[in-house]
């Protein structure tokens, strides 16, 4: 297991963050290392699944960080994914576009 630190932001956020997260660990555990740092101080909760966004594409939640080729410093967005059809993400063809920024 490596350490891969990333650059990330959470939607809505104004801040930079850099985060440590694991090439094991997955989408799911990359959003919410990140959202640890915002959700409940600068953003509050809300009742969706949060996702992540790499190089224009919104990752499954299953996949890795290796997975996703991450290199250390990496830029990554995680954000609220209202429109609750989190089972239809498909990293090859969804491009987040439809999720309303």
């Amino acid at each position: 297991m490596a350490t891969v630190p990333l650059q990330a932001a959470f939607r809505g956020d104004f801040a930079m963050l850099l985060v440590l997260v694991e090439d094991e660990d997955t989408m799911e555990v990359v959003a919410q290392k990140v959202a640890y740092h915002v959700i409940g101080r600068r953003l509050p909760p809300q009742d969706a699944p949060l996702r992540v966004q790499h190089n224009g594409l919104v990752l499954l939640p299953e996949q890795t960080v290796a997975q996703a080729s991450m290199p250390s410093m990496s830029f990554v967005e995680v954000f609220y994914d209202a429109s609750g059809h989190h089972s239809e993400v498909d990293s090859r063809n969804y491009s987040g576009g439809s999720l309303g920024r």
